[in-house]
């Protein structure tokens, strides 16, 4: 068959799309390493880059676990060996990669789809190919509509084209996908673009779900890789063998782990998931890609209760990724002015299950065979001309928004169509010199132009908040101070009371608290708050805050989770014990988040013990008559 490209509907149980908040994320992406094994450049590399905050975004945390059937709209490209099914809603992602003649599903297509907390912004989802930009973490963008576009190649060749302006590094991003009639392999060719005169730091990954079972290995051209583990040690081993253990085999390991592998120079770069048949999801590139890394959740408790928590019972999964870097610990300087593209390769690869079962030096081999068999890496260095685009899908008007104002040039083919409601007030910033006063603000913007013109803006409390988040973006959080705290001399306002408080060096209570009486039906606040009332030593006044609050907020999670923090603090046992007992399902729990079994832990501690010391004896008992509950169990090691 010819290769063609078409509009369809996934129907899948799906929660709500995530909603972004309205409080911007004044933190970094706060990675903790030790860089024992790192070489010169790999040491540089992490310590470069890593973003002060991760302004202009906000949390994307308004989603719940409440799924029914849905209807989403999706890409399909197929030819005669592959069909490819893309969510340009959820960051391009691509969702499902079958191999047609044998009905086999290549990628972990995940049969929900639920939104969790693993992300930079928060939500996130498990499964298919997930495109990341940006900083160290799951990008801004990962559950966020990109545009979408049909070209086509100089053969006739249909190619689906996803893009969007990525806002804190201020990159251009595109993502062309095409299936050549004949083709055994999907071609993806992401593209970024630093469109300014400034380096700017960049970090890729094409994050990459499989399937997990006992008789799947995962093979790539290495027999080094760097360890990194929940306890922020990342070091040089052998690979496979560590401990004792085949490392290759996911499902021997209990722990969670990364392994990022330590490719020779001149060596094709790939990786694989192949089963007991020796068949299964190859991934290469051009040379410009170079990382490779494993990702498993482990067969612990806490392991197993992840992989439910995100894909339902009965759909283990684990990852293999590539990207720019050696490691997801690297930024890597972009000069400006400056387009970096490169061209992967996913399809369905088989070599001799003897060989790819046996030794590690077999395995390499007959993997790297069968895969230039299949993909020459001369096919994945062809040049393409392309057609006029046909827009498919709309993504944000952020882009619109910059070309509008002067700050991205137009590319050609990458039509950023119209500016939307949310980027209004900002072009008429650019067009009249005024930035209209709004409650609550307009959303958060980042970018030298934009703060010339907020700096030289007539005095009131929305241009100066505004311009706080800017000075903070760039560092200069002093600066930022200053322009919060005439904010807030001009109107008494929530949104600045939050940012000088999430910026103080203490006493922030006082400061959110203050804010919440302003906003006291928004919940990212109210959590806020009673978090720095429980780091102040204050569970009493938390508990007040409780006591008051409306009951949809009372019901959610996150604050029954800090509620029962508060009672155990001041003693209120009971209080702790029936909200346990009632079951705190926090719906945006974090990856490596240790609240649930602490505070199950604790109140059983401070059940036995009282105030006394908790005795090895003590702890002991509580682990063999108070087991955590399955529930509860979200340890990573």
């Amino acid at each position: 068959m010819t290769s063609t490209l078409r509009l369809d509907t996934l129907r899948i149980p799906a929660a709500a799309p995530p909603r972004a908040g309205l409080l911007p994320i004044l933190h970094g992406t706060q990675v903790r390493r030790e860089e024992a094994g790192a070489d010169a450049e790999m040491t540089a590399q992490m310590r470069y880059g890593q973003p002060y905050s991760l302004l202009p975004y906000t949390m994307q945390d308004g989603y719940d676990r409440a799924r029914e059937e849905r209807d989403l709209p999706v890409v399909v490209l197929e030819n005669e060996h592959l069909r490819a099914t893309f969510l340009p809603g959820y960051g391009g992602r691509l969702w499902s990669l079958v191999h047609r003649p044998t009905g086999r599903e290549l990628l972990h297509r995940n049969p929900i789809l639920q939104p969790a907390n693993l992300a930079l912004r928060d939500a996130w989802l498990a499964g298919g190919v997930e495109w990341n930009l940006g900083a160290t973490g799951h990008w801004p963008l990962t559950c966020s509509p990109l545009h979408a576009v049909r070209l086509s190649a100089q053969d006739g060749t249909p190619v689906l084209r996803l893009f969007e302006f990525e806002r804190m590094r201020r990159l251009v991003v595109s993502i062309d996908a095409w299936l050549p009639e004949g083709s055994p392999v999907l071609f993806v060719r992401p593209s970024i673009r630093n469109l300014s005169d400034a380096e700017t730091p960049v970090y890729w990954w094409s994050n990459i779900a499989v399937p997990e079972a006992a008789d799947v290995r995962v093979v790539a051209p290495a027999a080094q890789a760097h360890h990194f583990d929940y306890t922020g040690r990342l070091h040089l081993v052998d690979f496979p063998e560590l401990d004792g253990v085949d490392r290759s085999y996911t499902d021997r390991v209990a722990a969670a782990a990364d392994f990022f592998f330590e490719i020779p120079a001149g060596e094709r770069p790939w990786i694989a998931a192949l089963d007991a048949s020796g068949a299964g999801l190859v991934q290469t590139s051009t040379r410009r890609l170079r990382g490779r890394k494993l990702f498993h959740w482990g067969t612990g408790p806490g392991g197993r209760r992840w992989q439910e928590w995100l894909s339902g019972p009965s759909s283990r999964y684990l990852e293999i990724q590539a990207g720019l870097a050696r490691t997801q610990l690297e930024h890597i300087p972009m000069p400006g002015r400056t387009t970096w593209s490169w061209v992967e390769a996913y399809g369905l690869l088989e070599a001799d299950p003897s060989m790819v079962h046996g030794s590690w030096d077999e395995a390499r081999k007959s993997v790297a065979e069968a895969l230039d068999r299949m993909v020459p890496r001369a096919a994945l260095e062809a040049e393409q001309v392309l057609s006029e685009p046909e827009r498919l899908a709309v993504g944000s008007g952020w882009g619109a928004l910059e070309v509008a104002a002067g700050g991205l040039p137009e590319v050609p083919g990458l039509p950023f169509g119209e500016v939307g409601e949310e980027q209004r007030p900002w072009l008429e910033l650019a067009a009249s010199g005024r930035l209209p006063v709004c409650d609550p603000p307009a959303a958060p913007i980042t970018g030298s132009g934009w703060r010339e013109l907020l700096e030289s803006h007539p005095a009131d409390w929305h241009a100066r908040y505004h311009l706080g988040l800017l000075r903070h973006a760039d560092g200069d959080t002093p600066g930022a101070r200053r322009a919060w705290e005439e904010s807030l001399s001009l109107s008494r306002t929530p949104w600045a009371l939050r940012c000088l408080a999430k910026t103080a060096d203490g006493g922030a209570a006082d400061l959110l608290l203050e804010a919440h009486t302003r906003a006291p039906r928004l919940a990212e606040l109210t959590i806020e708050t009673l978090a720095a009332l429980l780091a102040e030593e204050r569970s009493t006044e938390a508990l007040a805050l409780v006591d008051a609050l409306d009951q949809d907020q009372r019901a959610l999670g996150r604050i029954r989770l800090q509620e029962a923090q508060a009672a155990l603090v001041t003693g209120d046992l009971g209080r702790a014990s029936g909200l346990l007992a009632e079951g705190i399902e926090v719906h945006n729990l974090r990856e490596g988040e240790v609240s649930l079994d602490t505070i199950w832990f604790g109140y059983h501690e401070r059940r036995l013990a009282g105030d006394g010391p908790v005795t090895p004896e003590i702890a002991e008992r509580i682990r063999r008559e108070h087991p955590l509950p399955e529930r509860y169990d979200f340890r990573m090691h």
